[in-house]
């Protein structure tokens, strides 16, 4: 009797929250908790390299749809054109990103931060143009008009103060505003003060 009263008391005891594993960039550019999924598309940033910007998109293939592997296969250059009328029209484009956020939270890696991802096209920021001389693509699963998860901006939240640790992060800007007129990701859909919340760390 007395053994049972024991393990009553243990299993009444108070549980502890289960603290996240830490995410951290290192000197390459891989976060440690991504899934990498290597792509071709990328090349060398210019000299002298520095990385100062953060760049949030938007994405979802088919347009409008979630879960698919279409946004791999569009950076890995594997989108089959057959498979869905708008592939057709974006098939042969050569792009990708150093990141894509899924709806659930999950973290994949296409390309090293130290490297330069092809996610801004033409753009500029503060009289600076080619912004993918300087920045961090991060794609979000999502469109403009349908509210992002809490899961994607707790992890967002997480990657960017990890990128600040590692690199000198200025701002965190929309794909619209380094490309006004031509892009509207991630859209009125992204709330940017919840973004800002997370870049404070839960204590």
């Amino acid at each position: 009797m007395p053994a049972l009263s024991v393990a009553v008391a243990i299993d009444q005891r108070p549980q502890r929250r289960k603290r996240s594993r830490r995410l951290t960039i290192d000197a390459d550019g891989y976060a440690s908790i991504a899934t990498r999924v290597p792509t071709p598309n990328f090349d060398a940033r210019p000299a002298p390299t520095d990385i100062s910007l953060v760049v949030v998109h938007g994405i979802s293939l088919p347009p409008g749809e979630f879960g698919g592997d279409g946004v791999e296969r569009l950076f890995t250059n594997r989108l089959d054109p057959a498979a869905h009328p708008y592939f057709a029209t974006i098939a042969g484009l050569r792009v990708s990103a150093h990141f894509l956020i899924r709806r659930d939270g999950h973290l994949i890696q296409f390309v090293p931060c130290a490297r330069r991802a092809w996610h801004a096209g033409e753009s500029t920021w503060r009289g600076r143009a080619r912004c993918n001389d300087f920045s961090i693509g991060i794609e979000l699963e999502g469109t403009d008009d349908v509210p992002y998860t809490p899961s994607q901006y707790a992890m967002l939240g997480r990657v960017v103060r990890a990128l600040r640790r590692r690199y000198a992060i200025d701002d965190v800007v929309g794909h619209s505003d380094i490309a006004p007129g031509r892009k509207t990701d991630p859209g009125p859909a992204f709330d940017w003060p919840r973004f800002r919340r997370s870049l404070t760390p839960a204590r």
